[in-house]
């Protein structure tokens, strides 16, 4: 994420890095040189799902083939082959999709952890902040705050 950044590419909060729309919207910004390394970069990946596409007579398999042509490169064969030797998640295998959309949503970056940030952390961080101090060591049956009796 910080490569689209330095170079001017906002990312969402929900798209990851390695969302292939963003990866191409990514490269589209960068000299053709260094669009094609990167590109050469997951040239196994992009061949392994025009693979994949193929075999279910997809006509998007042509968009892979394009960006195959476009790297100007060789995929890693075995690479290629330790992807496709993976199981083939089933499309029409709608209890799996469940599954699939049930899973934790991924979050990258220092405010990732719950409760970091939102309306309830800054109110807690307010009220903390409102503390007399003195208050903290007195009965611990009075409000901190107020001073009063609980």
């Amino acid at each position: 994420m910080a490569v689209y950044e330095e170079n001017g590419l906002a990312i969402g909060e929900k798209e990851l890095p390695d969302y292939l729309p963003l990866f191409l919207e990514y490269l589209a910004t960068r000299p053709e040189a260094e669009a094609r390394e990167m590109l050469s970069q997951t040239l196994h990946i992009i061949t392994a799902l025009r693979e994949r596409l193929n075999k279910r007579k997809s006509i998007y398999a042509n968009a892979f083939l394009a960006l195959e042509a476009f790297a100007k490169a060789k995929p890693d064969q075995s690479l290629v082959e330790t992807i496709l030797a993976r199981p083939e998640d089933n499309p029409d295998d709608l209890e799996a999709l469940d599954a699939i959309w049930e899973e934790e949503v991924v979050t990258f970056g220092g405010n990732s952890g719950e409760n970091d940030c939102g309306p309830d952390r800054l109110q807690r961080q307010l009220r903390a902040s409102q503390r007399k101090a003195s208050n903290l060591d007195q009965n611990p049956n009075t409000n901190p705050v107020s001073g009063e009796a609980r």
